[in-house]
C-alpha cells in the first residue's frame, strides 16, 4: 500500500525536477538572449562609429567650402559695385560677425557703406505696434507719402525707405538732412531704432536678420521685418533681405517674403548669410537688384538657386 509519505516525496521530486528544469532552461535562454543583445550592441556601436565618421567628413567638407568661399569671395565681387553706396540695416537678432563680413565684401566690391541702422526688438514687438505706427505718422516728412497698408512693418518701411535710399530717378536724397535727423531721433527716443551718427542715404540697402523667430507672436514679428524690407526696396534702386539658417522657415522673415508673390517679385532674399558663401551671394544679389531683377537664393527648399546666375535646383 502506497503511504502518504510516498506521495509527499513524489510530489516534492516533481517540483524539484520542475525547478531544476526552469533554472537550466532560463540559464540557457539568458545566455542566448545575452549573446543576441551583445551582438546587436556591437552592430549599433559600429553604426554609430560610421555615422560619426560621416558627420566628421561632412563637417570637414563644409569647413573647406567656407574657407574657399571666404578666400575667393573678395575676388568674386571685386569691382561689382564700383562707386555705388550701400546702407546696412540689421535686426536685433542679426549677428555682428555677419554684418562685419558683409561690410568687408561691400568694400571689396568697390562700394561705400553710408551708415548703419539697427532695428531693436521693440520694432517688431506686436505689443508696441500701435506706438510705432503713431510715431511713423507724426514724423512723416513733407513730400513723403505712406503706403495704404496698415501694418507697422510696411508703414515703418514707407517712412524709413526714403531716408535710407536716394531716389532711383535722379540719385538725390528724398528728404532733407534735418527731416531725416528728426525721424531718427523720434524713433530712437521711442526705442525702435539705433543709428550711426553719420547715417546718410544710399543707392542700395541690405537688411540683415537672424534665423527663424520663436515664441509667442513669432510669425507676426517675422512678417514685420519682411514687410519693412519689401517697402524699403520700393523706395530706391534695390534691397536684399539676408538671413541666417532657418530664416526661410515659416516664422522667418525670408520665408514670409518668399510666400508673398508681390514681395518676391521685387525684393531679393538670401537664406544663408551666416556663411561666407551666402555673404558673397548677398553682394551678387545687390548687383542683380541694380539691373531691376530679384531672386531667392541660398540652401533652403524655397530658394530658386544657390546664387544669381546659377542653375535652378
Amino acid at each position: 500500500m502506497i503511504s502518504l509519505r510516498y506521495h509527499v516525496i513524489s510530489i516534492a521530486a516533481v517540483f524539484l525536477a520542475l525547478a531544476v528544469g526552469v533554472v537550466l532552461g532560463s540559464t540557457t535562454l539568458s545566455r542566448t538572449l545575452l549573446s543576441g543583445l551583445n551582438s546587436e550592441n556591437n552592430d549599433l556601436g559600429t553604426e554609430v562609429t560610421e555615422l560619426e565618421d560621416q558627420r566628421n567628413a561632412l563637417n570637414a567638407r563644409l569647413g573647406d567650402a567656407d574657407s574657399f568661399a571666404a578666400t575667393v569671395g573678395p575676388l568674386a565681387v571685386k569691382g561689382s559695385l564700383a562707386q555705388r553706396t550701400v546702407v546696412v540695416v540689421t535686426t536685433a537678432d542679426a549677428r555682428p560677425s555677419d554684418r562685419d563680413a558683409l561690410k568687408g565684401l561691400i568694400a571689396n566690391a568697390g562700394a561705400t557703406v553710408t551708415g548703419e541702422l539697427q532695428l531693436t526688438e521693440a520694432f517688431a514687438d506686436q505689443a508696441r505696434a500701435d506706438q510705432l505706427k503713431d510715431i511713423v505718422t507724426r514724423l512723416l516728412p513733407a513730400g513723403v507719402q505712406l503706403p495704404t497698408a496698415p501694418d507697422p512693418g510696411t508703414l515703418a518701411g514707407g517712412l524709413l525707405g526714403p531716408l535710407l535710399l536716394i531716389s532711383k530717378a535722379d540719385n538725390k536724397p528724398q528728404v532733407s538732412a534735418e527731416e531725416s535727423a528728426a525721424v531718427l531721433s523720434g524713433l530712437t527716443d521711442g526705442g525702435f531704432v539705433k543709428a550711426t551718427p553719420d547715417l546718410k542715404p544710399a543707392q542700395l540697402a541690405i537688411v540683415l536678420t537672424g534665423g527663424a523667430a520663436s515664441g509667442d507672436g513669432a510669425g507676426d514679428r517675422a512678417a514685420t521685418i519682411a514687410r519693412f524690407a519689401a517697402q524699403v526696396d520700393r523706395s530706391g534702386a534695390g534691397t536684399v533681405l539676408a538671413g541666417s539658417t532657418g530664416s526661410a522657415n515659416g516664422t522667418g522673415s525670408v520665408g514670409v517674403v518668399r510666400a508673398d508673390t508681390a514681395a518676391t517679385s521685387i525684393l531679393s532674399t538670401v537664406d544663408n548669410a551666416d556663411t561666407p558663401a551666402g555673404q558673397v551671394v548677398t553682394i551678387l544679389a545687390l548687383v542683380e537688384q541694380l539691373d531691376g531683377q530679384a531672386g531667392r537664393y541660398g540652401n533652403a527648399g524655397n530658394a530658386q538657386a544657390p546664387a544669381p546666375g546659377a542653375p535652378a535646383e
